[in-house]
């Protein structure tokens, strides 16, 4: 004999789309009360997505920006370079390259050493792969508080400038968008450490960490 069909049983079968969906939604309000109350900090956010994702069961919880972090310090890794040439890091926006002034440029110069453009090279390769092409990328030149005066360099904002733009001009030279691209110079106004110590001193090591140029990837 056919069993009767019970509306009240089906009905308690389908509690659970409920219970989910209230779930996803204390979850979507979670997140959007932490983008108004503080300033998104995208790699930890990255990090948060991508566990929700995985508690959910889905199975690629891996985020780009994660995943691009991953990519490129096996790819400093695999060119054996020291990370006193290039830093990788994070910054609350993204990734963070930091190529060493004195590395990559001679003094008072904005022109790229040869020596250094087989890395440039393979970062561009990533950064223009069509799983990173969803990034965009600023480009700062700093210097250390030592004068320049120069005819092609009047002062270290045009010589930050210009080793910032030349970092931009190599990469769109490797056919990366220029649409993606930024240039900036910020002089000795921005230093990672004094330059100087009490009695105004210079301190030769500090001037050359403040030395740099800083790539900031983040997403469009």
């Amino acid at each position: 004999m056919a069993s009767r069909w019970n509306p009240k049983k089906e009905e308690e079968r389908e509690d659970w789309l409920m219970s989910y969906a209230d779930m996803l939604t204390l979850l979507l309000a979670f997140f959007v009360m932490l983008l108004s109350m503080s300033h998104l900090d995208m790699v930890k956010f990255e990090k948060v997505e991508s566990g929700v994702a995985k508690d959910l069961g889905k199975r690629d919880s891996e985020s780009p920006m994660t995943k691009l972090q991953a990519d490129m310090g096996e790819l400093l890794k695999g060119l054996k370079i020291d990370d006193t040439v290039v830093g990788l890091g994070t910054d609350d926006r993204g990734l963070v390259l930091e190529l060493d002034g004195t590395s990559f440029f001679d003094p008072g110069s904005a022109k790229l050493k040869d020596a250094q453009l087989a890395a440039l090279n393979k970062m561009s390769e990533l950064l223009t792969s069509t799983r990173y092409n969803i990034f965009q990328l600023e480009v700062q030149g700093h210097t250390d508080d030592t004068p320049v005066a120069t005819q092609e360099f009047p002062s270290n904002w045009e010589l930050s400038a210009a080793r910032a733009s030349s970092v931009v001009r190599y990469f769109i030279s490797r056919g990366m968008n220029p649409t993606r691209l930024a240039a900036e110079g910020f002089a000795d106004t921005r230093p990672k450490v004094a330059n100087r110590d009490a009695n105004n001193n210079p301190l030769p090591v500090n001037q050359s960490i403040n030395r740099r140029v800083t790539i900031h990837v983040f997403p469009r």
